[in-house]
């Protein structure tokens, strides 16, 4: 995974409650067995109309918010089914930040374990980086190191994270990299097992 220390961006701001994963990425578009290219169809029918033809007023769809690698959402972002496509389909479009003030467990972990950085705030305060961002592009600094999102007005919001997910976030590592952390003491305890 890459590191995650300072993202700064304009927001992207969704401004829905409870979008579950198959809105995030719809069911027939899990066919591929590799982690990329489902950046495509992230929100797939919420960008496109039947015809294959953007939706020019959905948020991912204007110009000023393309590039951008921080989500601003509501309530209960990543409901639904345990898919781990949903972070795929977010980190393959761009996205390295998503921030609400709750999101579903699975999704929440699955993000992690992805690279990505779920930031929880108030309800009020999302509500008022979302106000910011519909009204103009407003760019925002996400430091991890500080555990804060800066906006270019000079309001500062201060998050938590668990630090187990900092450092692994900070370093880049997955669950599998964490192990390599333990490599000695793994190769001592084959080298001195007893085969049976």
């Amino acid at each position: 995974m890459e590191p995650i220390n300072q993202v700064s961006s304009v927001i992207t701001p969704l401004d829905r409650k409870n979008v579950d994963t198959d809105q995030i990425i719809s069911k027939e578009f899990l066919k591929r067995i590799e982690r990329t290219g489902f950046g495509r169809f992230l929100f797939y029918h919420w960008r496109f109309d039947k015809q294959g033809n953007e939706i020019s007023d959905f948020v991912l769809n204007k110009p000023e918010y393309k590039g951008s690698q921080i989500l601003v959402a509501q309530d209960n972002f990543g409901c639904g089914s345990s898919r781990e496509h949903a972070p795929w389909a977010i980190l393959d479009y761009g996205f390295r930040v998503v921030i609400a003030p709750s999101f579903a467990d699975i999704f929440h972990n699955n993000c992690f374990k992805n690279g990505i950085l779920p930031i929880k705030l108030t309800e009020a305060e999302c509500d008022e980086i979302l106000a910011k961002g519909m009204e103009k592009p407003y760019s925002v600094d996400v430091d991890l190191e500080k555990q804060t999102v800066s906006g270019e007005d000079g309001k500062v919001y201060n998050f938590n994270i668990d630090q187990y997910y900092k450092e692994m976030l900070l370093n880049g590592w997955d669950e599998i990299a964490l192990t390599f952390k333990y490599e000695d003491k793994i190769a001592e305890y084959e080298a001195n097992r007893i085969a049976y």
